[in-house]
Order: structure tokens, then C-alpha cells, then sequence
């Protein structure tokens, strides 16, 4: 697959291809189905995603609590796996966010992408002040001899899936659902950095993730697998939070436990996927009782991936 940061100038095998249109955050089920009517109505044309980053709303509400459900590389990388050749990961900038709805369609989709087939969800606004809506879009493009397809939502008992209920089940401690609706487990990736090596101490050594942009789930335990460099996959144990009993500093952090590994994987990226919640997070009375709580959680651990 190819990323393509810009969409002026492009080489001509990255034009006329069918594009699908949004900020892909979490490439749920909704954002497949995207997707597959992209490729569906011109089988024929390579298949593209346009998408923006950052995300919109870092821009315009930079003082936010982060909340992103995939980065640029896990978004490329789940895209990838839904067929998708072609990526325009247009940055979002103030100036950007200017640009009026037609110059959108005019400028980018029809002049610079040379777009044969565009698919939107039903509720794709864009331009400045979002002032574009699906209904120009359709009219505007089929003037310019590009097909649209505006996909309706996909829905479950829950009503429709989307971005921001994932993000919300993630917050209350319910990764099965988020992986129901993603259509894989939602995972966090990120460089392993040195921590204060107190598990080592106790036991249980752990790889340290900073969460940056990454929303932060529910605090707690979690049922883990890893995937390390070179792609192989293990089963572990996680804890997220500001860890109150040895150190309640303001920033919560990723720290997992490999099941049967001895590698270093120091200054490497790890992809950690949540698979279930085991506890929340407290404070114990001491080491002792934190030791014999988190042999408690790895055993829990354990139970649990061998039936998932």
C-alpha cells in the first residue's frame, strides 16, 4: 500500500481510483463497509482511502484529553488489511480547514486525486465550517462525472457503530464490545521505554508504553496479547493507570507483562491488544499485597486467553 501526503502533483497509477472518504479513526465495521462500496462500484479502479491527520478535532480542540483510537501507522495498517492500495493521509492544518466545500471537490477530489468513484458514510461533512454536506457532495461530483455512494450506517441491537461508542466502551471497561465493533481487539502501539524496573523486583518484569495520543481506557488489569518485532505474538498482562501503590505520578502509562518471553525489546515498538478486564485499578497496602494481587491477575490472565 502506498501513503501519499499530498494531494497536488501526484504520479498518474495514484489517480482515478476509487476513494473512500472520513477520518477512518478505529477502522471500525462502519468505515468497512465504507470501504468495500468504494471498491464494489468501480472493481476496476485501484482502491483508496482519504483521510486527514491529525485528526480534525486536534486541531481545533487541542487542549482535549487525547482520544484517538488508531494512530497513522495502526490506521494504515488495518486499511491495508481491507485491500486498500492507496492512502492520501491529507494534513489537516488551520489553512486547510478553509478550504470552502466546493474548492474541496473541485480542487482535491476531481483535479487532484482525478477520483472515478467516491463513498462516503451519510453523515461526511467537509469544508470550512463543515459547511459541505453528502447531498452536495453527490451533486457536485456526478456534475463532474465522479459516481458517489453514501453508505448507511451499520447498526446492532446498540444502534449504529461508530467511532465515538467504541471510544465509550472502551472507557467503561468493555474491550469485548470494542472488538465486536471493530471487527478485531483494539490494541496500543508504542516504543518500550525504560521504567523504574520495580517488577523486576517483584517478580514480574514489564514493558513500559507511554499512551500519548491514544485514549486512555478504563483503568485497570487487562487480558493481553503482544505482538513484537518480527511478528510473533504473546499472551500477557497489563495494568493501565498511574500505578497508586508505588508511584501515583499524574500520567498513566501501559505496562505489560509477556507470558513466556525473555527477549529485550527496549527502544522497539509492541502492538498490545486488549482482550478482556480483569479488575480495576487500587491501591494496596504494600508490596506484598500488590506481589500476590498481580500473580492473581497473570493467573486470571492466563484463564482467560486460553478460552478466547
Amino acid at each position: 500500500m502506498r501513503i501519499f501526503t499530498d494531494w497536488r502533483d501526484l504520479p498518474a497509477d495514484a489517480r482515478g481510483a476509487a476513494v473512500a472518504l472520513g477520518n477512518f479513526d478505529g477502522v471500525h465495521l462502519g468505515h468497512a463497509s465504507v470501504v468495500r462500496a468504494a471498491h464494489s462500484a468501480r472493481p476496476d479502479a485501484p482502491l483508496a482511502v482519504l483521510t486527514f491527520e491529525p485528526h480534525p478535532r486536534e486541531v481545533f480542540r487541542p487542549d482535549d484529553p487525547p482520544f484517538r483510537l488508531t494512530l497513522s501507522a495502526e490506521r494504515a495498517d488495518a486499511l491495508a488489511g481491507m485491500g486498500v492500495d492507496i492512502v492520501y493521509e491529507i494534513p489537516f492544518t488551520h489553512e486547510f480547514s478553509l478550504m470552502q466545500p466546493e474548492d474541496f471537490i473541485t480542487q482535491v477530489l476531481h483535479q487532484g486525486l482525478g477520483a472515478r468513484h467516491l463513498a462516503s458514510g451519510a453523515d461526511f461533512a467537509f469544508g470550512h465550517r463543515q459547511r459541505g454536506d453528502t447531498t452536495f457532495l453527490a451533486e457536485r461530483c456526478q456534475a463532474l462525472g465522479m459516481g458517489v455512494s453514501l453508505v448507511p450506517p451499520i447498526t446492532d441491537q446498540r444502534g449504529p457503530i461508530s467511532s465515538t461508542r467504541i471510544r465509550r466502551a472502551l472507557q467503561d471497561g468493555y474491550p469485548e464490545r470494542a472488538t465486536a465493533e471493530l471487527g478485531r481487539p483494539w490494541a496500543i502501539r508504542g516504543m518500550v521505554a525504560h521504567g523504574d524496573k520495580r517488577g523486576r523486583t517483584i517478580g514480574f518484569p514489564t514493558a513500559n508504553v507511554a499512551l500519548g495520543r491514544h485514549l486512555e481506557p478504563a483503568r485497570g488489569v487487562y487480558a493481553v496479547t503482544i505482538r513484537v518485532p518480527g511478528g510473533a505474538v504473546y499472551r500477557g498482562v497489563a495494568n493501565i493507570g498511574r500505578r497508586p501503590t508505588v508511584n501515583a505520578g499524574p500520567e498513566s502509562r501501559l505496562e505489560v507483562n509477556l507470558f513466556d518471553f525473555t527477549g529485550d525489546i527496549y527502544g522497539q515498538d509492541i502492538t498490545v491488544a486488549l482482550i478482556a478486564y480483569i479488575r480495576p485499578e487500587i491501591k494496596f497496602p504494600g508490596l506484598d499485597a500488590l506481589k500476590a494481587q498481580i500473580a492473581a491477575d497473570a493467573a486470571e490472565a492466563r484463564r482467560l486467553l486460553a478460552h478466547s
